[in-house]
């Protein structure tokens, strides 16, 4: 990466990237608000109660042992997505430096002169607010700089569960393999996090009234930096969308709809496997999805046709490394004996299996080779060679792994070894370019928009024929890095917006551009 790209990132985003500083300082401060509220009072609590102290700093050290993306993923069946989650989860990693330097810090007030200051009649009140907590401040104070420092971290994970923040660019920037936009949330979070380290450790050092002083400005200032979470957002519609950070920032996703219907949503940005859950429970209006996914019937969604064409074919296809087909001409027929099984009813029945049954999809890809008569056992005798196979972070891509892995093991002497969960799309077809992979599951609109980039002239002469585009991708992947597109497997899933068909069927909204004029009333 240039560092011209980066800059010209942050001068085409700079609105953006403010909203998320604001937002991100917002949930920090909040949070903190909230650890204090609770956390001091715990902390004077046990500094005089010594037998429940390593009871509750016990339960505190273990909520922060909890890896933070692992709390808000066992949060989310019981919160939803969003703010509260993600409040709650920074609200209990700030809770233990809190409680832990408040009782460490009244605990080391010498006892002597606590019996002084009780000697001349001062009561147990006069005590705790004129001698133990002004002794103890400094301390105190540590631990809220502690807090502040691990909430600006912890809060970039906030747009995991669409609460906002810069963790929204990073999230993007990894999805889209884009390492200014990685930059751009990243640099800023780091930035606001040693600057309130360094704000903090300056206030930290002060002694006496000063230091009373600072305290009682800076928890007065935590709630008013606590309002920026609540600022108002740009496009501000009545409909509100959840959209995946990939979808979000990509040349056939959200852009692409902006520039041919002139759509403009209030979105919110969430991992793309919360999605479905999101729009199920009302907590957003309209999401991006996929047309051969099983929750769509399951959760009663309505797909909105596009109407204008804004996304291109996607087919689904094998796309391998020509080195290793050359070294194992027999996987690209076997392969093949894929097409035409695999049509959109059958994928989406596959994929509604995994995703509303929870069945896993080693279980989904064993009983569809079975019943195509496919399947065979694993193949005895030693292992000739590796087929590693990668695959991005959704369902549909795991069971093709597995039918793969299945399909390859029964009938060849190769190993199949599984990288899933790659990311996005840049990641899968770097880890293929550059031999970390030897295959992966890709779209013909995928390859065509996203990776080779054609001008505007060629891609709109190919978006409206899936043969076409097909010829096209395929013949420039095998020209420019050595890729074999193998023929289609015979589903296509395309992007596509959807809403609660209970939402959209009163709204009359059954295009999108039915959804583009409904938001211009």
């Amino acid at each position: 990466m240039e560092t011209t790209d980066f800059f010209r990132f942050l001068a085409e985003q700079s609105s953006q990237l403010v909203t998320q500083t604001l937002t991100h300082v917002g949930l920090t401060f909040l949070s903190l608000v909230l650890a204090l509220l609770i956390g001091l009072p715990v902390g004077m609590a046990i500094s005089r109660q010594k037998r429940v102290a390593a009871l509750v700093l016990g339960l505190a050290g273990v909520l922060q042992t909890i890896p933070s993306i692992a709390l808000l993923g066992f949060l989310i069946p019981f919160l939803g997505i969003g703010v509260v989650p993600a409040l709650l989860a920074l609200f209990l990693y700030a809770l233990l430096p809190i409680v832990r330097n408040t009782y460490v810090g009244l605990s080391e007030v010498s006892p002597t002169l606590k019996e002084a200051a009780f000697g001349m009649g001062m009561t147990s009140r006069q005590v705790l607010m004129r001698l133990e907590i002004p002794l103890a401040l400094p301390v105190i104070f540590a631990g809220i700089r502690t807090a502040t420092v691990i909430n600006v971290g912890v809060a970039t994970l906030a747009a995991y569960v669409a609460g906002g923040g810069l963790g929204e660019f990073i999230f993007g920037g990894i999805a889209l393999n884009n390492t200014a936009m990685i930059l751009a949330g990243a640099i800023p979070a780091a930035l606001l996090a040693v600057g309130l380290d360094g704000l903090l450790a300056r206030l930290q050092r002060l002694r006496g009234m000063r230091l009373r002083r600072a305290s009682i400005l800076f928890l007065a200032l935590a709630p008013v930096l606590s309002a920026f979470y609540w600022l108002p957002r740009n496009d501000q519609t009545r409909l509100v969308a959840g959209f995946a950070h990939e979808f979000y920032g990509r040349a056939d996703g959200y852009p692409q709809l902006r520039k041919t219907y002139g759509l403009r949503l209030t979105t919110r940005l969430i991992d793309q496997n919360l999605m479905y859950e999101a729009v199920r429970h009302r907590q957003v209006d309209v999401i991006s999805g996929y047309s051969t996914d099983g929750r769509i019937q399951a959760f009663g969604l309505q797909v909105l046709a596009d109407d204008k064409r804004a996304f291109p074919p996607y087919q689904a296809a094998f796309v391998v490394r020509q080195a290793f087909l050359d070294r194992h001409p027999e996987v690209a027929p076997l392969l093949n004996r894929l097409r035409g099984l695999l049509t959109d009813s059958v994928m989406t029945a596959l994929n509604y299996r995994a995703d509303y049954h929870h069945e896993t999809p080693e279980t989904v890809a064993r009983e569809f080779l079975r019943k195509t008569g496919l399947d065979r056992p694993r193949k005895a005798g030693p292992r000739t060679g590796t087929l590693t196979v990668g695959s991005k972070i959704f369902t549909e891509q795991y069971i093709l792994v597995e039918i793969i892995r299945r399909l390859v093991e029964g009938h060849t002497t190769l190993e199949v070894a599984a990288k899933t969960g790659l990311g996005g799309t840049q990641i899968c077809f770097n880890a293929l370019r550059t031999g970390a992979i030897d295959l992966y599951p890709e779209y013909t609109g995928t390859g065509l928009l996203v990776i080779l980039q054609p001008g505007p002239a060629v891609s709109d002469s190919l978006r409206a024929d899936p043969a076409a585009t097909y010829r096209y991708v395929s013949d420039q992947f095998l020209r420019q890095y050595g890729l074999v597109w193998l023929p289609p497997l015979g589903f296509n899933n395309a992007y596509a917006l959807m809403m609660r068909r209970e939402q959209a069927r009163p709204l009359k909204i059954n295009t999108i551009s039915d959804l583009q004029r409904y938001l211009e009333k």
